[in-house]
């Protein structure tokens, strides 16, 4: 037996404080916040964000993210190529870890968040407590985006304690850090269950 929905039970519930509240009120009666059926321009604002980031997500890549200066001379490094100094090197396990943080992440949200925005758009019925699976396990990983500036930032500092050489920050990983950012102002913005809706609402 399928459980009753908020709209059948007359709830809506305030997206602030998680108060479950009456359908029927416009602001929520603990912290006063505008209550919606589902989150405003949910869609719209999910896709911007999205394309915004997958836009920057260009310059991330191929702009330098670090600058090293040693004995050897002077080299700029984007990310990719980070990964690939790192597993010459021998340190496969950080390389590992900054190849997962700065592509199978952010091209992980990129599918997953798309594959949401195009069936909800389409109003599509199947599979959906699969793709709601999909949002939670989006908003997981999510908290482990920011994962590979810390470890450029981590080596910058390691580096700087070294006397053969140093390492400075260059302007890709700040691309990169507004990259995590918008993709996870678009997952926020998503409304998951618009999954549920037949039809797409934006009220």
């Amino acid at each position: 037996m399928t459980p009753p929905t908020a709209d059948e039970l007359g709830l809506r519930l305030c997206h602030h404080c998680r108060l479950a509240c009456d359908a029927t009120a416009q602001h929520c009666p603990r912290c006063d916040t505008w209550l919606h059926r589902r989150k405003h321009n949910s869609i719209a604002r999910a896709w911007a964000l999205m394309m915004t980031a997958l836009i920057l997500y260009i310059p991330a890549n191929v702009l330098p993210i670090m600058h090293t200066s040693s004995f050897t001379g002077d080299s700029d490094t984007t990310i990719l190529g980070s990964v690939v100094t790192l597993w010459l090197d021998g340190a496969w396990d950080i390389a590992l870890i900054i190849f997962i943080a700065s592509v199978g992440v952010p091209v992980t949200k990129f599918l997953v968040l798309g594959l949401l925005l195009l069936t909800v758009g389409r109003g599509s019925e199947r599979s959906r407590r699969d793709r709601t699976r999909l949002y939670r396990g989006l908003e997981l990983i999510g908290y482990w985006s920011m994962l590979d500036v810390f470890v450029a930032g981590l080596l910058v500092a390691l580096v700087q304690f070294g006397a053969l050489g140093s390492i400075e920050p260059r302007i890709g990983i700040l691309y990169f850090g507004l990259v995590v950012v918008l993709t996870m102002l678009a997952t926020m913005s998503f409304d998951p269950r618009l999954i549920w809706d037949t039809e797409p609402h934006h009220e």
